[in-house]
Protein backbone atom coordinates (compact mmCIF):
# COMPACT_ATOMS: atom_id res chain seq x y z
CA UNK A 1 0.00 0.00 0.00
CA UNK A 2 1.69 3.28 -1.03
CA UNK A 3 1.42 6.04 0.70
CA UNK A 4 -0.81 9.29 -0.40
CA UNK A 5 1.05 11.67 -2.51
CA UNK A 6 2.33 14.88 -0.50
CA UNK A 7 0.92 16.86 -3.14
CA UNK A 8 -2.22 15.96 -1.49
CA UNK A 9 -2.03 17.26 1.64
CA UNK A 10 -3.29 20.96 1.33
CA UNK A 11 -6.05 19.76 0.76
CA UNK A 12 -6.22 16.80 3.36
CA UNK A 13 -5.55 19.60 5.95
CA UNK A 14 -8.45 21.82 5.57
CA UNK A 15 -11.04 20.45 7.36
CA UNK A 16 -8.46 18.91 10.03
CA UNK A 17 -7.40 22.83 10.67
CA UNK A 18 -10.91 24.28 11.15
CA UNK A 19 -11.52 21.14 13.31
CA UNK A 20 -8.69 22.18 15.80
CA UNK A 21 -9.12 25.73 15.47
CA UNK A 22 -12.48 25.11 17.04
CA UNK A 23 -12.66 24.62 20.87
CA UNK A 24 -15.66 23.32 20.87
CA UNK A 25 -15.39 20.43 18.21
CA UNK A 26 -13.40 16.94 18.98
CA UNK A 27 -10.94 15.60 16.76
CA UNK A 28 -10.59 12.14 15.30
CA UNK A 29 -7.83 10.63 14.44
CA UNK A 30 -7.92 11.27 10.73
CA UNK A 31 -7.44 14.80 11.55
CA UNK A 32 -4.77 14.86 14.21
CA UNK A 33 -2.79 12.60 11.74
CA UNK A 34 -3.05 15.02 8.91
CA UNK A 35 -2.30 17.80 11.55
CA UNK A 36 0.83 15.50 12.21
CA UNK A 37 1.53 15.40 8.75
CA UNK A 38 2.10 19.46 8.92
CA UNK A 39 3.16 20.22 12.61
CA UNK A 40 5.57 17.45 13.80
CA UNK A 41 9.19 18.30 13.90
CA UNK A 42 10.06 14.81 13.30
CA UNK A 43 8.19 14.50 10.44
CA UNK A 44 9.28 17.71 9.12
CA UNK A 45 12.64 16.96 9.95
CA UNK A 46 12.69 13.60 7.30
CA UNK A 47 10.83 15.30 4.95
CA UNK A 48 13.89 17.69 4.39
CA UNK A 49 16.17 14.84 4.51
CA UNK A 50 14.26 12.96 1.77
CA UNK A 51 14.28 15.90 -0.30
CA UNK A 52 18.01 16.22 0.44
CA UNK A 53 18.85 12.03 -0.44
CA UNK A 54 17.27 12.91 -4.06
CA UNK A 55 19.89 14.97 -5.53
CA UNK A 56 22.03 11.80 -4.61
CA UNK A 57 21.35 10.52 -8.17
CA UNK A 58 21.86 13.80 -9.95
CA UNK A 59 25.44 13.98 -8.20
CA UNK A 60 26.35 11.39 -9.14
CA UNK A 61 25.09 11.76 -12.80
CA UNK A 62 26.91 14.59 -12.98
CA UNK A 63 30.48 12.83 -13.04
CA UNK A 64 29.20 11.07 -16.63
CA UNK A 65 28.25 14.57 -18.20
CA UNK A 66 30.68 16.96 -19.71
CA UNK A 67 31.66 19.39 -18.05
CA UNK A 68 32.85 23.32 -19.08
CA UNK A 69 35.28 25.29 -17.40
CA UNK A 70 36.90 29.21 -18.58
CA UNK A 71 39.30 31.11 -17.32
CA UNK A 72 40.04 34.83 -18.27
CA UNK A 73 43.10 36.40 -16.84
CA UNK A 74 44.01 40.40 -17.77
CA UNK A 75 47.95 41.64 -16.31
CA UNK A 76 49.55 44.70 -16.34
CA UNK A 77 52.39 44.06 -17.69
CA UNK A 78 55.43 46.32 -17.33
CA UNK A 79 58.55 45.26 -19.10
CA UNK A 80 62.11 46.11 -18.89
CA UNK A 81 64.83 44.49 -20.67
CA UNK A 82 68.60 45.86 -20.00
CA UNK A 83 72.03 44.62 -21.03
CA UNK A 84 75.46 45.95 -20.24
CA UNK A 85 73.31 48.93 -18.62
CA UNK A 86 71.66 49.64 -21.29
CA UNK A 87 68.19 49.47 -21.68
CA UNK A 88 66.85 47.67 -24.96
CA UNK A 89 63.46 47.20 -24.34
CA UNK A 90 60.81 49.17 -22.13
CA UNK A 91 57.07 48.70 -22.68
CA UNK A 92 54.24 48.74 -20.44
CA UNK A 93 50.79 46.55 -22.08
CA UNK A 94 47.63 44.35 -20.75
CA UNK A 95 47.99 40.51 -21.43
CA UNK A 96 44.69 38.75 -21.72
CA UNK A 97 44.19 35.41 -21.83
CA UNK A 98 40.89 33.26 -22.22
CA UNK A 99 40.52 29.89 -22.39
CA UNK A 100 37.02 27.59 -22.30
CA UNK A 101 37.55 23.61 -22.01
CA UNK A 102 34.91 20.86 -22.31
CA UNK A 103 35.90 17.63 -20.84
CA UNK A 104 33.67 14.30 -21.66
CA UNK A 105 34.56 11.60 -19.83
CA UNK A 106 34.58 8.01 -22.28
CA UNK A 107 36.27 5.47 -19.33
CA UNK A 108 35.45 6.52 -15.99
CA UNK A 109 34.89 3.55 -14.28
CA UNK A 110 34.52 5.74 -11.04
CA UNK A 111 32.37 8.11 -11.97
CA UNK A 112 30.17 5.09 -13.19
CA UNK A 113 30.44 3.60 -10.12
CA UNK A 114 28.90 6.77 -8.57
CA UNK A 115 26.58 7.50 -10.46
CA UNK A 116 25.44 4.57 -9.61
CA UNK A 117 25.60 4.45 -5.93
CA UNK A 118 23.58 7.75 -6.12
CA UNK A 119 20.91 6.07 -7.08
CA UNK A 120 21.18 3.78 -4.88
CA UNK A 121 21.35 6.81 -2.45
CA UNK A 122 18.51 8.18 -3.46
CA UNK A 123 16.50 4.55 -2.69
CA UNK A 124 17.88 4.46 0.29
CA UNK A 125 16.58 8.01 1.85
CA UNK A 126 13.34 7.29 -0.24
CA UNK A 127 12.24 4.03 1.76
CA UNK A 128 13.81 5.54 4.93
CA UNK A 129 11.14 8.66 4.39
CA UNK A 130 8.35 6.10 3.90
CA UNK A 131 9.08 4.62 6.93
CA UNK A 132 9.06 7.90 8.49
CA UNK A 133 5.47 7.88 7.23
CA UNK A 134 4.92 4.80 8.95
CA UNK A 135 5.69 6.06 12.00
CA UNK A 136 4.32 9.07 12.08
CA UNK A 137 0.72 7.27 12.07
CA UNK A 138 1.99 4.85 15.18
CA UNK A 139 3.12 8.02 17.00
CA UNK A 140 -0.27 9.70 16.20
CA UNK A 141 -2.51 6.95 16.75
CA UNK A 142 -0.34 6.10 19.67
CA UNK A 143 -0.76 9.33 21.70
CA UNK A 144 -4.25 9.76 20.57
CA UNK A 145 -4.94 6.26 22.22
CA UNK A 146 -3.37 6.99 25.64
CA UNK A 147 -5.15 10.24 25.96
CA UNK A 148 -8.11 8.20 25.54
CA UNK A 149 -7.14 5.62 27.86
CA UNK A 150 -5.87 7.93 30.09
CA UNK A 151 -9.62 10.13 30.29
CA UNK A 152 -10.94 6.46 31.26
CA UNK A 153 -8.66 6.33 34.30
CA UNK A 154 -10.29 9.55 35.06
CA UNK A 155 -13.16 8.11 35.02
CA UNK A 156 -12.54 5.16 37.12
CA UNK A 157 -10.92 6.73 39.68
CA UNK A 158 -13.64 9.17 39.77
CA UNK A 159 -15.59 6.33 40.51
CA UNK A 160 -13.40 5.01 43.37
CA UNK A 161 -13.67 8.00 44.77
CA UNK A 162 -17.71 8.15 44.90
CA UNK A 163 -17.33 5.04 46.30
CA UNK A 164 -15.20 5.99 49.32
CA UNK A 165 -17.77 9.39 49.89
CA UNK A 166 -20.64 7.61 50.06
CA UNK A 167 -18.63 4.83 52.29
CA UNK A 168 -17.88 7.65 54.71
CA UNK A 169 -21.69 9.15 54.74
CA UNK A 170 -23.01 6.02 55.50
CA UNK A 171 -20.31 5.22 58.28
CA UNK A 172 -20.95 8.78 59.72
CA UNK A 173 -24.47 7.96 59.79
CA UNK A 174 -24.24 4.55 61.54
CA UNK A 175 -21.56 6.32 63.90
CA UNK A 176 -24.59 9.02 65.05
CA UNK A 177 -26.76 6.04 65.54
CA UNK A 178 -24.13 4.49 67.76
CA UNK A 179 -24.31 1.28 65.19
CA UNK A 180 -20.50 2.42 64.07
CA UNK A 181 -16.90 3.07 65.09
CA UNK A 182 -14.30 5.84 65.30
CA UNK A 183 -12.00 3.27 63.22
CA UNK A 184 -14.51 2.31 60.22
CA UNK A 185 -14.52 6.34 59.91
CA UNK A 186 -10.86 6.80 59.82
CA UNK A 187 -10.29 3.88 57.60
CA UNK A 188 -12.62 5.11 55.22
CA UNK A 189 -11.10 8.53 55.29
CA UNK A 190 -8.08 7.29 54.79
CA UNK A 191 -9.08 5.25 51.74
CA UNK A 192 -11.09 8.42 50.84
CA UNK A 193 -8.03 11.04 50.77
CA UNK A 194 -5.92 7.77 48.51
CA UNK A 195 -8.93 7.83 45.82
CA UNK A 196 -8.90 11.81 45.97
CA UNK A 197 -5.03 11.62 45.26
CA UNK A 198 -5.23 9.12 42.81
CA UNK A 199 -7.60 10.84 40.96
CA UNK A 200 -5.96 14.21 40.37
CA UNK A 201 -2.64 11.89 40.06
CA UNK A 202 -5.01 10.61 37.05
CA UNK A 203 -6.16 13.71 35.78
CA UNK A 204 -2.41 15.15 35.51
CA UNK A 205 -1.45 11.93 33.32
CA UNK A 206 -4.26 12.86 31.59
CA UNK A 207 -3.06 16.90 30.89
CA UNK A 208 0.23 15.07 30.38
CA UNK A 209 -1.44 13.09 27.24
CA UNK A 210 -3.00 15.45 25.85
CA UNK A 211 -0.03 17.74 25.64
CA UNK A 212 2.22 14.85 23.90
CA UNK A 213 -0.80 14.78 21.51
CA UNK A 214 -0.44 18.48 20.91
CA UNK A 215 3.19 18.60 20.39
CA UNK A 216 2.26 15.99 17.63
CA UNK A 217 -0.36 18.00 15.81
CA UNK A 218 1.20 21.29 16.35
CA UNK A 219 -1.93 22.90 18.54
CA UNK A 220 -3.90 21.83 22.02
CA UNK A 221 -6.25 19.34 22.05
CA UNK A 222 -9.38 19.84 23.75
CA UNK A 223 -11.78 17.57 22.94
CA UNK A 224 -10.88 13.82 21.08
CA UNK A 225 -14.05 11.49 19.55
CA UNK A 226 -14.77 8.43 21.38
CA UNK A 227 -14.35 4.96 20.56
CA UNK A 228 -18.09 3.36 19.48
CA UNK A 229 -19.43 1.30 21.77
CA UNK A 230 -20.55 -1.38 19.64
CA UNK A 231 -17.28 -1.95 17.76
CA UNK A 232 -15.71 -5.44 17.87
CA UNK A 233 -13.02 -7.50 15.84
CA UNK A 234 -14.15 -10.04 12.96
CA UNK A 235 -11.81 -13.00 13.20
CA UNK A 236 -11.48 -12.91 9.32
CA UNK A 237 -9.77 -9.44 9.47
CA UNK A 238 -6.76 -11.36 10.63
CA UNK A 239 -4.76 -12.60 7.81
CA UNK A 240 -2.48 -16.03 7.97
CA UNK A 241 0.98 -15.33 9.17
CA UNK A 242 2.68 -16.69 6.20
CA UNK A 243 1.38 -14.17 3.83
CA UNK A 244 2.17 -10.90 6.27
CA UNK A 245 5.55 -12.60 6.56
CA UNK A 246 5.95 -12.29 2.78
CA UNK A 247 4.49 -9.27 2.81
CA UNK A 248 7.00 -7.70 5.66
CA UNK A 249 10.60 -9.35 3.36
CA UNK A 250 9.24 -7.87 0.30
CA UNK A 251 7.89 -4.42 1.15
CA UNK A 252 9.51 -3.26 4.71
CA UNK A 253 10.83 -0.13 4.51
CA UNK A 254 13.50 -0.75 6.88
CA UNK A 255 14.62 -4.14 5.60
CA UNK A 256 14.37 -1.77 1.72
CA UNK A 257 16.58 0.70 3.01
CA UNK A 258 19.42 -1.40 4.31
CA UNK A 259 19.35 -3.24 1.13
CA UNK A 260 19.81 0.05 -0.69
CA UNK A 261 22.66 0.54 1.73
CA UNK A 262 24.33 -2.75 1.04
CA UNK A 263 24.21 -1.86 -2.72
CA UNK A 264 25.84 1.48 -2.11
CA UNK A 265 28.34 -0.56 -0.53
CA UNK A 266 29.06 -2.18 -3.08
CA UNK A 267 29.49 0.43 -5.17
CA UNK A 268 31.80 1.91 -2.70
CA UNK A 269 34.04 -0.96 -3.69
CA UNK A 270 33.80 -0.65 -7.57
CA UNK A 271 34.70 3.33 -6.85
CA UNK A 272 37.69 2.63 -4.72
CA UNK A 273 38.98 -0.05 -6.75
CA UNK A 274 39.01 2.30 -9.86
CA UNK A 275 41.72 4.04 -8.74
CA UNK A 276 43.62 1.22 -10.46
CA UNK A 277 41.91 1.80 -13.74
CA UNK A 278 43.04 4.07 -16.73
CA UNK A 279 41.19 7.19 -17.43
CA UNK A 280 39.87 8.32 -20.83
CA UNK A 281 38.57 11.76 -21.59
CA UNK A 282 37.90 13.99 -24.66
CA UNK A 283 39.29 17.36 -24.54
CA UNK A 284 37.93 20.74 -26.29
CA UNK A 285 39.94 23.50 -25.77
CA UNK A 286 39.45 27.28 -27.07
CA UNK A 287 42.19 29.85 -26.32
CA UNK A 288 43.23 33.80 -26.83
CA UNK A 289 45.70 35.43 -25.69
CA UNK A 290 46.14 38.98 -26.36
CA UNK A 291 49.80 40.01 -25.78
CA UNK A 292 50.16 36.79 -23.80
CA UNK A 293 54.47 36.78 -23.42
CA UNK A 294 56.71 38.97 -23.94
CA UNK A 295 57.23 37.68 -27.82
CA UNK A 296 53.36 38.41 -28.98
CA UNK A 297 53.24 41.76 -27.45
CA UNK A 298 50.29 43.39 -29.66
CA UNK A 299 49.68 39.66 -31.05
CA UNK A 300 46.08 38.33 -30.77
CA UNK A 301 46.41 34.37 -30.65
CA UNK A 302 43.51 31.97 -31.09
CA UNK A 303 44.27 28.06 -30.76
CA UNK A 304 41.46 25.63 -31.20
CA UNK A 305 41.94 21.96 -30.30
CA UNK A 306 40.27 18.57 -29.57
CA UNK A 307 41.80 15.36 -28.26
CA UNK A 308 42.09 12.44 -25.65
CA UNK A 309 43.35 12.80 -22.58
CA UNK A 310 44.06 9.23 -20.69
CA UNK A 311 45.26 9.33 -16.95
CA UNK A 312 47.03 6.17 -15.86
CA UNK A 313 47.48 5.72 -11.90
CA UNK A 314 50.79 3.93 -11.38
CA UNK A 315 51.16 4.36 -7.49
CA UNK A 316 49.39 6.28 -4.49
CA UNK A 317 51.33 4.72 -1.69
CA UNK A 318 48.75 2.11 -1.21
CA UNK A 319 45.85 4.06 -0.56
CA UNK A 320 43.77 2.75 -3.32
CA UNK A 321 44.16 -0.98 -1.76
CA UNK A 322 43.50 0.08 1.73
CA UNK A 323 40.24 2.41 0.63
CA UNK A 324 39.26 -0.96 -1.32
CA UNK A 325 39.59 -3.05 2.12
CA UNK A 326 38.12 -0.24 3.76
CA UNK A 327 34.91 -0.35 1.63
CA UNK A 328 34.52 -4.05 1.56
CA UNK A 329 34.45 -4.10 4.91
CA UNK A 330 31.56 -2.01 5.41
CA UNK A 331 29.96 -3.69 3.31
CA UNK A 332 29.97 -6.90 5.28
CA UNK A 333 28.50 -4.57 8.26
CA UNK A 334 26.04 -3.58 6.07
CA UNK A 335 25.40 -7.46 5.46
CA UNK A 336 24.73 -8.33 9.09
CA UNK A 337 22.88 -4.94 9.74
CA UNK A 338 20.29 -6.03 7.26
CA UNK A 339 20.24 -9.33 8.76
CA UNK A 340 19.72 -8.15 11.90
CA UNK A 341 16.99 -5.92 10.53
CA UNK A 342 15.25 -8.94 8.81
CA UNK A 343 15.28 -10.59 12.24
CA UNK A 344 14.13 -7.66 14.01
CA UNK A 345 11.23 -6.80 11.48
CA UNK A 346 10.02 -10.50 11.68
CA UNK A 347 10.07 -11.06 15.57
CA UNK A 348 8.12 -7.83 15.87
CA UNK A 349 5.32 -8.86 12.53
CA UNK A 350 5.12 -12.80 14.75
CA UNK A 351 4.69 -10.27 18.08
CA UNK A 352 1.86 -8.11 16.71
CA UNK A 353 0.67 -11.37 14.75
CA UNK A 354 -0.28 -12.96 17.56
CA UNK A 355 -1.82 -9.80 19.61
CA UNK A 356 -4.34 -9.02 17.07
CA UNK A 357 -5.40 -13.01 17.13
CA UNK A 358 -5.34 -12.65 20.92
CA UNK A 359 -7.35 -9.76 20.83
CA UNK A 360 -10.41 -11.50 19.32
CA UNK A 361 -11.58 -13.52 22.19
CA UNK A 362 -10.51 -11.08 24.79
CA UNK A 363 -12.45 -8.41 23.39
CA UNK A 364 -15.62 -10.76 23.24
CA UNK A 365 -15.00 -12.30 27.01
CA UNK A 366 -14.73 -8.17 28.00
CA UNK A 367 -17.87 -7.21 25.91
CA UNK A 368 -19.55 -9.74 28.01
CA UNK A 369 -18.30 -8.62 31.36
CA UNK A 370 -19.52 -4.99 30.47
CA UNK A 371 -23.02 -6.48 29.91
CA UNK A 372 -23.23 -8.04 33.29
CA UNK A 373 -21.67 -5.45 35.13
CA UNK A 374 -25.07 -3.33 33.49
CA UNK A 375 -27.10 -5.96 34.00
CA UNK A 376 -25.99 -5.87 37.77
CA UNK A 377 -26.31 -2.17 38.27
CA UNK A 378 -29.85 -2.58 36.81
CA UNK A 379 -30.69 -4.85 39.46
CA UNK A 380 -28.65 -2.93 42.07
CA UNK A 381 -31.18 0.08 41.20
CA UNK A 382 -34.01 -2.44 41.50
CA UNK A 383 -32.89 -4.01 44.75
CA UNK A 384 -32.30 -0.14 46.20
CA UNK A 385 -36.18 0.46 45.22
CA UNK A 386 -37.29 -2.57 47.22
CA UNK A 387 -34.81 -1.54 50.16
CA UNK A 388 -32.45 -4.25 49.75
CA UNK A 389 -29.55 -2.58 48.79
CA UNK A 390 -28.23 0.95 49.44
CA UNK A 391 -26.39 3.80 47.31
CA UNK A 392 -23.63 2.41 48.44
CA UNK A 393 -24.13 -0.92 46.63
CA UNK A 394 -25.09 0.66 43.61
CA UNK A 395 -22.15 2.66 43.51
CA UNK A 396 -20.01 -0.40 44.00
CA UNK A 397 -21.78 -1.93 41.39
CA UNK A 398 -21.02 0.87 38.80
CA UNK A 399 -17.32 1.33 39.72
CA UNK A 400 -17.07 -2.00 38.28
CA UNK A 401 -18.91 -0.97 35.18
CA UNK A 402 -16.33 1.25 34.83
CA UNK A 403 -13.59 -0.97 35.59
CA UNK A 404 -15.24 -3.61 32.94
CA UNK A 405 -15.48 -0.52 30.21
CA UNK A 406 -12.12 0.52 31.11
CA UNK A 407 -10.27 -2.69 30.27
CA UNK A 408 -12.61 -3.30 27.18
CA UNK A 409 -11.29 0.19 25.80
CA UNK A 410 -8.14 -1.06 26.33
CA UNK A 411 -8.12 -4.29 25.16
CA UNK A 412 -9.96 -2.48 21.67
CA UNK A 413 -6.81 0.19 22.01
CA UNK A 414 -4.58 -2.22 21.91
CA UNK A 415 -5.74 -4.55 19.13
CA UNK A 416 -5.76 -0.79 17.08
CA UNK A 417 -2.17 -0.68 17.80
CA UNK A 418 -1.34 -3.75 17.01
CA UNK A 419 -2.83 -4.19 13.54
CA UNK A 420 -1.27 -0.88 12.66
CA UNK A 421 2.18 -2.31 14.26
CA UNK A 422 1.57 -5.43 11.93
CA UNK A 423 0.67 -3.06 8.64
CA UNK A 424 3.86 -1.03 9.70
CA UNK A 425 5.97 -4.33 9.81
CA UNK A 426 4.70 -5.47 7.05
CA UNK A 427 4.96 -2.40 5.06
CA UNK A 428 2.01 -1.56 3.88
CA UNK A 429 0.59 1.01 6.76
CA UNK A 430 -0.91 4.10 5.24
CA UNK A 431 -3.92 7.11 5.50
CA UNK A 432 -6.47 4.88 4.06
CA UNK A 433 -5.64 2.29 7.55
CA UNK A 434 -5.88 5.60 9.61
CA UNK A 435 -9.35 6.63 7.80
CA UNK A 436 -11.05 3.27 8.23
CA UNK A 437 -10.15 2.95 12.18
CA UNK A 438 -11.30 7.19 12.41
CA UNK A 439 -14.38 5.70 11.33
CA UNK A 440 -15.01 3.74 14.49
CA UNK A 441 -15.02 6.67 16.34
CA UNK A 442 -18.11 8.98 16.80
Amino acid sequence: MRMFSMKLLPGLLGAALVALSAQASAVNLLQAYDLALQHDPAFRAAQFTNEAGKENRILGRAGLLPSVSASHGANKVDNLTESAGRTLRDERYISRSTTVQVRQPLFAMDALARYRQGVAQTSYAAAQFESQEQTVILRVAEAYFDALFQADQVALARAERDVFAEQRSVNNRLFEKGEGTKTDMLETQSRLDLAEAALIEAQNTLGSALDTLAGIVGGQVDTLTQLQPGFRVEQKDVLGYDRWKETALARNPDIQALQFNVQISTEEIKRQRAGHYPRLDAVATYNRGISDTTNTVNQDIKTQSIGFQLNIPIYSGGAITASTRQAAANKGRALAELETQISRTLVELRRQYTLTESSVPRIDALIKAVDSAKLLVTATEQSIKGGVRINLDLLNAQRQLSIAQRDLAQARYGYMLASLRLKAAAGTLGRDDVRLLAAYFQ
